[in-house]
C-alpha cells in the first residue's frame, strides 16, 4: 500500500452498517475503502452476544410473497437492489446463532465484491486545516488516518461505521473491582453455589442471570428506575421476552430478586473475600442496605471509542459520552464530514425507534448515502409524482403504509415525504428521515417547497405507559375512525409549511396492519387532504401518475 493512498469515502468497520454504506458507494461507483481491523466481517460478533444468540427475529415463514413486507419481519437482512443474499438463507431459526450472522455478513461481503481492506485497525485520525481558498466550500481539509502498521489513507470524508466497542462503566465507588460482561466467564459451573450480583438490566444482564439460574445460589440484579419491558414500550432494545425467565424465579420465590436501585459503592476486604456491595432502595424511602456477594458483574452496556481522533477533528460525544452527537444528517455535530451508521446512530431516537439494530440502522444508512449523493453529487433523492386529487393522493400513501418496510421499522423516525406545490403534481421522495426534511426544505435542499406531507408509521401517545393486555385499557368506539386513541402500530399523516406542522391526520389502527377499508381508513384520510387544500377528483381532473424524479 503507498504511503499516501486517497479516497473520497473511508468507511470505518466492515460491521453490518459498515457492509451496507460500501455497497451503496459500491453501486454509485464512488471512490471508497472499507478498512476493518478484523480478519472478516462482523468481527463484533464473534463475540457478542456472549451466550451466542440473536435477539433479532428471523421469520421465515411469513406468508408474503412481497420482498418489502418480508424485510419486516427480517431484522438482519441488508439492503440490496438485488434482494440477495438474504440472511434466510444461512439459519431458519426464529431467534439465530450469532455465527450464523457473522457467516451472512462474510457472504455479502464477497457477493457484492465490497472493497474493504482486513486486519487494518486504524490507529489515528488527523485532520488538515481547511484550504485557503474560501471558495471551496469546505469547512477542513483532508482526513488522514494512520494504521498500526503507519500506513496512511487520506479521504474527503470518514463514515464511521464501528459501532460501540468499548464497556460502559457508570460512575460507581468500587466499580473496577467488579468483572464485566466482556469478560466474565459463560461457563455455568463457574458459578455453582455462589451469590451473584448483576448489575445492569438490560438484555446482556438478563441473558447472564438466564444462564446462571440453574447452578447459582442467589442472582441479585441491580439498576435504577423501573424496568422497561419490550412488548409495552415497543423498544426492542428494553427486555426482550426471550429473556425474562429470571422474572419468574423473582415474582415466584425462587431465591432470585430484583433490584429496584442505585449501587453506592462495591468494596473487598481481601482480593478473595467477598464483596459488599451497598444498595440504596428506591421502594423503601431510599433504605440502603449491604448485601455480600461471592462474584459482582458490570453488565451496563458499551460505548463509543473517540480515542483515535485527534483534538482537532475529535467528534463531541453525547448520553453520559457513550455516543457520538450527531446533526439530523447523522453528521458529527462539531467536525464536518464525518458521518455515522449503524448503533451509535441511536443516539437520535434513543430508546424509542429502533437505530441501534440492523433492521433500523439499515434503512438509515441508505437515506445516509442519499444526503451524501445529493450534498457531494448533484444526484437529487429518487422521486416521483403522485396523483393530485385527495382521492388518488390518498390511495398513494395508504398503499405506501401497507408496504413499507423501512417506517415500519423506523417508526416516528423514517417517513415518505409529499412536497406539495401549487399548480403542480405532489413529488413524493420515499425513506426520508423526519428531523432531517424539515432542515432541508427549509435550506432547498429539495428546491422551491410551498407546504408537504409526512407519512410515518407510529404507536399511539403514551403507548408505553398502557398495558397492551389490560383489556380495558385503550377501548375504542367502533364507530370512531379517526385514529387518535389508537395505541398501535398506525399510519400518521401530518402537514407542514416551512417545518412547522398545521395539521396531522392518524388513520385507525388495524389488527393485521391492512390499512384499507374504504369507510374506515380511505374515506377519512380523503376528507383530511382535501380540508386542507388537495381538490376532490369532482373538482379536478385527474392527470397522469407515477413520473420518475430520479
Amino acid at each position: 500500500m503507498s504511503a499516501a493512498e486517497q479516497v473520497d469515502y473511508l468507511v470505518i468497520g466492515a460491521g453490518p452498517s459498515g457492509l451496507q454504506a460500501a455497497y451503496f458507494l459500491e453501486r454509485a461507483g464512488r471512490n471508497y475503502l472499507v478498512v476493518e481491523a478484523g480478519s472478516a466481517p462482523g468481527t463484533f460478533f464473534t463475540r457478542f452476544p456472549r451466550h451466542r444468540t440473536l435477539i433479532s427475529i428471523n421469520k421465515v415463514h411469513s406468508g408474503w410473497t412481497d420482498p418489502e413486507m418480508k424485510l419486516r419481519v427480517d431484522w438482519n437482512s441488508l439492503l440490496t437492489e438485488e434482494g440477495a443474499p438474504l440472511f434466510s438463507s444461512f439459519s431458519k431459526r426464529y431467534f439465530p446463532a450469532a455465527d450464523d450472522l457473522v457467516r451472512y455478513l462474510a457472504d455479502f461481503a464477497a457477493t457484492h465484491r465490497l472493497k474493504i481492506r482486513y486486519d487494518t485497525r486504524i490507529a489515528r485520525i488527523t485532520r488538515d486545516p481547511a484550504p485557503a481558498a474560501e471558495s471551496t466550500g469546505t469547512t477542513g481539509g483532508d482526513f488522514t488516518a494512520v494504521d498500526g502498521d503507519g500506513n496512511e489513507i487520506r479521504a474527503k470524508r470518514l463514515i464511521v461505521s464501528t459501532g460501540v466497542t468499548l464497556p460502559y462503566v457508570p460512575p460507581i465507588e468500587g466499580a473496577e473491582l467488579a468483572e464485566t460482561y466482556t469478560e466474565v466467564s459463560v461457563d455455568p459451573a463457574d458459578f455453582t453455589g455462589k451469590r451473584v450480583l448483576i448489575i445492569g438490566r438490560g438484555n446482556s444482564a438478563f441473558e447472564t442471570a438466564d444462564n446462571l439460574v440453574e447452578t447459582a445460589a442467589v442472582i441479585h440484579m441491580a439498576g435504577p428506575g423501573s424496568l422497561k419491558l419490550a412488548w409495552q414500550t415497543h423498544f426492542v432494545g428494553h427486555l426482550r421476552a426471550v429473556n425474562n425467565n429470571f422474572l419468574d424465579t423473582y415474582q415466584l420465590k425462587s431465591e432470585n430478586a430484583l433490584l429496584d436501585g442505585d449501587i453506592q459503592y462495591i468494596r473487598r476486604d481481601s482480593p478473595d473475600g467477598p464483596y459488599r456491595v451497598a444498595v440504596k432502595f428506591a421502594r423503601v424511602r431510599e433504605v440502603v442496605k449491604e448485601i455480600q456477594y461471592d462474584r459482582v458483574i458490570l453488565a451496563t452496556g458499551f460505548r463509543f471509542d473517540a480515542s483515535i481522533f485527534a483534538p482537532e477533528c475529535r467528534p463531541e460525544l453525547t448520553i453520559k459520552d457513550r455516543f457520538p452527537a450527531q446533526t439530523e444528517a447523522w453528521e458529527s455535530t462539531n467536525v464536518p464530514d464525518v458521518y455515522f451508521t449503524g448503533t451509535v446512530t441511536q443516539m437520535r431516537d434513543f430508546k424509542k425507534s429502533t437505530s441501534g439494530f440492523i433492521h433500523g440502522f439499515r434503512y438509515g444508512a441508505r437515506a445516509l448515502h442519499r444526503i451524501t449523493e445529493q450534498r457531494y453529487h448533484a444526484t437529487p433523492w429518487p422521486g416521483r409524482d403522485l396523483p393530485t386529487t385527495s382521492e388518488g393522493l390518498a390511495d398513494a400513501l395508504l398503499a405506501r403504509a401497507n408496504r413499507t418496510s423501512a417506517l415500519w421499522q423506523l417508526f416516528a423516525v423514517m417517513s415518505d415525504a409529499v412536497l406539495l406545490n401549487p399548480g403542480a403534481a405532489p413529488v413524493h421522495h420515499e425513506e426520508v428521515p423526519v428531523d432531517y426534511l424539515h432542515q432541508a426544505t427549509g435550506d432547498g435542499v429539495f428546491g422551491p417547497v410551498d407546504r408537504y406531507l409526512t407519512l410515518t408509521l407510529e404507536y399511539g401517545a403514551d403507548h408505553d405507559k398502557v398495558n397492551p393486555f389490560d383489556v380495558s385499557a385503550g377501548r375504542v368506539s367502533q364507530q370512531d375512525t379517526s385514529g387518535l386513541d389508537g395505541r398501535y402500530l398506525h399510519p400518521v399523516v401530518r402537514l407542514f409549511q416551512d417545518g412547522k406542522p398545521l395539521a396531522e391526520h392518524h388513520v385507525t389502527e388495524n389488527l393485521e396492519n391492512e390499512w384499507d377499508s374504504p369507510d374506515v381508513h380511505r374515506a377519512p384520510l380523503v376528507r383530511f387532504l382535501a380540508q386542507h387544500g388537495v381538490p376532490r377528483a369532482d373538482d379536478a381532473a385527474e392527470p397522469s401518475a407515477g413520473a420518475d424524479r430520479s
